[in-house]
C-alpha cells in the first residue's frame, strides 16, 4: 500500500530549494553569545505541546532561570494565537516563512503537527534560526535527511525533542557501552504503555472551530486535500496523513535515547506488525511492535500499545552483562559466564540540564545537543520506516552507506 497523503520525495526536495532560494540564508554559525546576552525566541504551533512550552519559557525569562525572551508566536488557529500572546506578549505571526526571517529572532521551537515539522525546521534554518523540533524530527525519513543536510550545511543548532535523551542514565550506559563494559552489544529493548478507555489521542475539539478561525487548507499543507473536518486538525495523531502513530509520537521517545547510548546507526533491516485490537476510531494502529536490525550486529525491539499499561522494561543486553534501568539510575549485571571478567555495578545520574535547557545553552554556546541533527536523523529512519513497513505489510531493507531505501 502506497503511503497516501504525502507529497512525493521529488516535490518536498524541489519545494525546499524553492523555499531556500526565497529566503536570506545564513551558512555560518553565529559568534557564541556571552552569558549577559539575551536569547531572542519565538514558538511555533501553540497548541496542547506548543503552548506548555511557551509557559515554560516564559517564566524561565521571568525568574531569570534563563536569559531568553519570547518575542513572537506563530499559529493558524485563532484561538490559539490569541492565548498565547497573552503569555508572551509578543508578536503574532499567521505564516511561519514570515517569522523565521524575522531579524530579532534567535531561534524557534517547533510544536506542530508532523507533517510539517520538515519545511519548518528547513526553512527556519537557511534564515539562520537555530531549532527545537518536537519529535518525532519529521513525518518520513527522507525528510530528515533533508533537514540534517541543512543543518550541517547551515551550521545552526538543532534539538529534536525527545526529552529522554538528556537523561543521564542514558548518557552513563552510553559510557559504559563504549567502555566496553557490556562487551557486543545484542539485543535491546524498549516501549510505551497506556490503557486509554476511550482511545489516546482523543483530545478535545473546539466547537467554535470554523473555517473563519481555522486555516484549514494550510493546516493540510502538503497532506491529502480534505474537506474541513476539526477532528483531523484536533486530533491528528489518529491519522496517516500527518502522523505516524504510536511509532512517531511514542516510540520515538525509545529511539532518540538509544543513539545517545550507541552513537547515530542507520538499520539495515526494519519489520513492523500490529493492528487495533480495541480503538477502531482512527487509521493508525492501537498495538504495534517493531524490530530494527543493524549493521553492527543489533537489535531493537520495541513495543507500544493504548490498551494496556503493563509494559517491558528497558534493556540494553551485551554478550557479557546487562544495563538495567533502575532508580536511581542504571544498574550493569554481569552474564554468568563473564562474572569472573565483570562485577555488578550501580551507576547514578549525575546532574544534567534538561532537554530545553541543554537546546539553549548550545545555541549560547554554539555546542552539539544531545539529540541533534544526526542522531535524530538515524532514529527517524527506524522510526519511519517500522511505520512503512507496518503499512506495507514488508520488510524494509535500508542501506546505511548509501543512506537509500533498498525495498
Amino acid at each position: 500500500m502506497a503511503e497516501s497523503g504525502k507529497i512525493s520525495r521529488r516535490n518536498f526536495l524541489k519545494k525546499s530549494a524553492s523555499v531556500g532560494a526565497g529566503v536570506s540564508a545564513v551558512l555560518h554559525a553565529k559568534s557564541v553569545l556571552g552569558a549577559n546576552d539575551r536569547i531572542h525566541m519565538g514558538v511555533i504551533g501553540v497548541g496542547g505541546m506548543g503552548g506548555g512550552h511557551l509557559r515554560r519559557l516564559v517564566n524561565w525569562s521571568e525568574t531569570g532561570v534563563e536569559k531568553i525572551k519570547v518575542i513572537g508566536v506563530c499559529d493558524i488557529y485563532e484561538p490559539r494565537k490569541e492565548r498565547a500572546q497573552k503569555v508572551c506578549g509578543g508578536k503574532v505571526f499567521h505564516e511561519f516563512e514570515e517569522m523565521v526571517q524575522w531579524k530579532d529572532l534567535d531561534a524557534v521551537v517547533i510544536a506542530t503537527p508532523d507533517h510539517w515539522h520538515a519545511p519548518i525546521s528547513i526553512a527556519a534554518m537557511l534564515a539562520g534560526k537555530d531549532v527545537y523540533c518536537e519529535k518525532p524530527m519529521t513525518r518520513y525519513w527522507w525528510e530528515a535527511k533533508k533537514v540534517a543536510e541543512v543543518q550541517e550545511r547551515t551550521g545552526r543548532v538543532f534539538q529534536c525533542g525527545a526529552q529522554r535523551s538528556s537523561d543521564d542514565a542514558w548518557w552513563q550506559a552510553r559510557k559504559v557501552i563504549k567502555e566496553g563494559g557490556i562487551g557486543q552489544p545484542i539485543w535491546s529493548q524498549a516501549g510505551y504503555y497506556r490503557n486509554c478507555v476511550t482511545g489516546d489521542w482523543n483530545y478535545h475539539i473546539d466547537t467554535n472551530a470554523s473555517r473563519k478561525n481555522l486555516d484549514w487548507d494550510r493546516f493540510l499543507g502538503s497532506a491529502t486535500k480534505r474537506p474541513f473536518d476539526p477532528e483531523r486538525y484536533f486530533r491528528f495523531r489518529k491519522y496517516w496523513d500527518y502522523s505516524g502513530g504510536l511509532a512517531t509520537d511514542l516510540l520515538y521517545h525509545a529511539m532518540g535515547p538509544f543513539q545517545v547510548a550507541f552513537g547515530p546507526e542507520f538499520p539495515c533491516r526494519v519489520m513492523a506488525s500490529g493492528g487495533n485490537y480495541v480503538h477502531f476510531d482512527r487509521e493508525v494502529p492501537d498495538t504495534y511492535h517493531t524490530l530494527l536490525d543493524f549493521p553492527s550486529g543489533h537489535t531493537i525491539y520495541m513495543s507500544s500499545t493504548q490498551a494496556n499499561q503493563t509494559g517491558i522494561p528497558v534493556l540494553i543486553r551485551g554478550q557479557e552483562a546487562t544495563i538495567y534501568f533502575e532508580s536511581p539510575g542504571i544498574v550493569v549485571r554481569p552474564e554468568k559466564p563473564f562474572r569472573d571478567k565483570h562485577e555488578e555495578r550501580r551507576i547514578r545520574r549525575q546532574p544534567r540540564a534538561n532537554h530545553m535547557a541543554n537546546f539553549i545553552e548550545c545555541v549560547r554556546t554554539r555546542k552539539t545537543p544531545n539529540l541533534d541533527a544526526k542522531k535524530a536523523y538515524a532514529a527517524m529512519v527506524g522510526i519511519a520506516l517500522g511505520v512503512k513497513s507496518y503499512r506495507e505489510k514488508k520488510v524494509m531493507l535500508f542501506d546505511p552507506e548509501k543512506e537509500k531505501l533498498i525495498s
